[in-house]
């Protein structure tokens, strides 16, 4: 089979589940806040963890080194994934979709600080292009600019130093040592966060399917992409990822009767621009 075509599979499989957990974490908004979505959701996260373990007899891979890492990361993906899901509560899908393709710019930013990395004239350029798409799926008046459009841009800064902190963890550890730490510290943090008012919100019949879903369809995108990112390079993976926003904007439309915004899907192609920018000039640069 064409490499091009089963990344398109993998990620066609990556798409279907952001979407999933976008629609899922709106659908128990109304009984859940997020601390108590991310406390259920990282429970089903270890249930998964620990039985694909158990049968791939990978358990011997977790260890306790890089422990502070973990944290520092899984705090991050605590903080950005708390701030998404509020976020897809209050604005349209496709603008929540769309700053989070903002993600990658951060990565290009932070990495000068936290792994040594340098910001060569186009990644500059790249990130500048990024700004200019937040500017303009905000409403290029600032008139759109609200809470939830704020969270969500925030949340693809977090979601950043998550992506930097992994880079960090994969020199030393493995898939599985990664994802056992990322479900279990995040479990703990969903915990004291959902629980320190001493009132924690139980799934009930109408809920529970929903947060099975978010917390399988959590971890099976991240390994969608991982596989399509191993089967073809970045310049394939990438926009064939910018199709979650035009998808995820339908469902809203269809789901939840959001109108199109023009303006969003202008400044999603300048931030999908800049990054692509960098990734194909990276790609000659490895290249070479």
């Amino acid at each position: 089979m064409n490499p091009v075509f089963k990344a398109a599979l993998w990620m066609s499989g990556a798409i279907a589940s952001f979407s999933a957990m976008a629609v899922a974490g709106r659908e128990v908004s109304f009984a859940l806040d997020t601390f108590e979505i991310m406390l259920f959701r990282s429970i089903v996260g270890v249930l998964i963890v620990g039985g694909v373990a158990s049968v791939a007899g990978t358990w011997r891979q977790i260890n306790t080194r890089d422990l502070h890492i973990h944290g520092m990361r899984n705090l991050a993906h605590f903080s950005g994934q708390n701030l998404w899901f509020y976020a897809v509560t209050v604005i349209p899908l496709a603008q929540v979709f769309a700053l989070e393709f903002t993600s990658p710019i951060w990565v290009i930013l932070l990495s000068p600080i936290l792994l040594g990395e340098k910001i060569t004239p186009v990644r500059a350029f790249a990130a500048i292009m990024g700004f200019i798409g937040i500017l303009i799926v905000a409403r290029p008046d600032m008139a759109g600019i609200n809470t939830g459009v704020l969270m969500a841009a925030t949340s693809a800064v977090f979601f950043a130093l998550t992506t930097v902190f992994t880079k960090r963890l994969t020199r030393t550890q493995s898939i599985t040592c990664i994802l056992f730490y990322l479900t279990v510290m995040q479990l703990v943090f969903g915990l004291v966060m959902a629980g320190y008012d001493g009132d924690i919100a139980l799934p009930n019949n109408r809920t529970l399917p929903w947060l099975i879903l978010i917390g399988c369809a959590g971890l099976l995108a991240h390994f969608c992409i991982t596989k399509a990112l191993s089967i073809a390079p970045a310049t394939v993976v990438v926009p064939i990822d910018f199709i979650r926003l035009p998808v995820i904007a339908v469902i809203g439309m269809l789901a939840y009767n959001e109108s199109v915004d023009i303006w969003v899907f202008v400044g999603a192609a300048v931030i999908f621009a800049g990054n692509y920018l960098n990734i194909i000039t990276e790609t000659r640069k490895a290249s070479r």
